[in-house]
């Protein structure tokens, strides 16, 4: 009985150690899940102040790209190391909460109506405020959404390296309500989140992609894109067609490639935009290979001129 309750005690002091240790300061992968998270949120943030200040916002977008390849160093360390300090992760979730902060309190300037005199004989009509106006410009991509996308550039398991970047061309018009959002050529920016390589020991390569900005007629807005489909083409014929909104406007991409061969031989693709080999070589995606994208978290998109 004694011995029972000695070990009984040494694994309460084992557990409480441990739960202390990682109050004191390690970082999981959640803490960075949420800081991408942030990251994303101060991007919407980000799009908002550009319909009041775009000079402004400019300068924002460019602390805001810094910080997203901070996160993304964050993320890799994490998982190479296997642990991370808490005074990385905080300083960044700072800087991230403070970015928010500003592009943030030029909305709530522009938004807070002066103080109405005590002797007005009635309070100011608010059905004409400022914040309604910007909204009139903007379209949103929703969530669901699937969009085609061309690769410019190979990309392999065996040469890819974590924090890659590479950019893809949207193959057609993305319409709304009647408006063209996305048009087709715009550029969607990637990011290779992780790549095992084929080894005699890993017969199955991987390689994840996600996407994390879109760029339209010159204006840069964030986004979260997951791979869903990687398919083989050689080019467009004709003009490209022009569909409609819905999560399935990438269903009809195949009628319009030219030299059209279906999905990728030998890729699979599994949870989270992996790519998997299926025939012990590396994951290989030549130039021009189409990548359906699912839009995982709504895009605004700024349609004033």
């Amino acid at each position: 009985m004694r011995c029972i309750r000695r070990a009984a005690l040494t694994a309460l002091i084992t557990i409480g150690l441990a739960a202390s240790a990682a109050a004191q300061g390690n970082v999981t992968p959640a803490d960075i899940q949420r800081l991408q998270d942030n990251v994303y949120q101060a991007g919407t943030d980000v799009t908002q102040a550009r319909t009041r200040d775009a000079a402004r916002a400019n300068q924002l977008q460019a602390e805001l790209d810094d910080l997203r390849d901070e996160v993304i160093y964050l993320k890799v360390k994490l998982r190479k190391e296997g642990s991370l300090a808490r005074s990385e992760y905080a300083d960044v979730r700072d800087r991230v909460e403070n970015l928010r902060t500003r592009a943030r309190g030029d909305a709530t300037n522009a938004s807070t109506p002066p103080p109405a005199p005590a002797a007005a004989p009635a309070p100011r009509s608010t059905t004409n405020t400022p914040a309604a106006t910007p909204a009139a410009g903007t379209g949103q991509i929703p969530v669901g959404t699937e969009l085609d996308v061309r690769v410019g550039t190979r990309l392999n398991s065996g040469t890819a390296a974590v924090e890659d970047r590479f950019e893809a061309t949207t193959l057609v018009d993305f319409n709304s309500g009647g408006r063209t959002l996305v048009p087709a050529g715009s550029v969607m920016r990637g990011v290779v989140t992780s790549v095992e390589p084929g080894t005699r020991t890993n017969r199955t390569a991987r390689m994840t992609l996600s996407f994390d900005q879109l760029t339209v007629n010159g204006r840069a807005y964030p986004m979260r894109g997951t791979v869903t489909q990687a398919i083989e083409g050689e080019g467009i014929k004709g003009e490209t067609a022009r569909v409609g909104t819905g999560a399935g406007v990438g269903a009809i991409i195949g009628g319009i490639l030219g030299g059209f061969k279906g999905a990728l031989a030998g890729i699979l693709i599994g949870a989270g935009g992996t790519l998997a080999a299926t025939e012990g070589k590396e994951v290989d995606l030549p130039a021009g290979s189409v990548l359906r994208v699912r839009v995982d978290q709504p895009v605004q998109i700024n349609t004033a001129k």
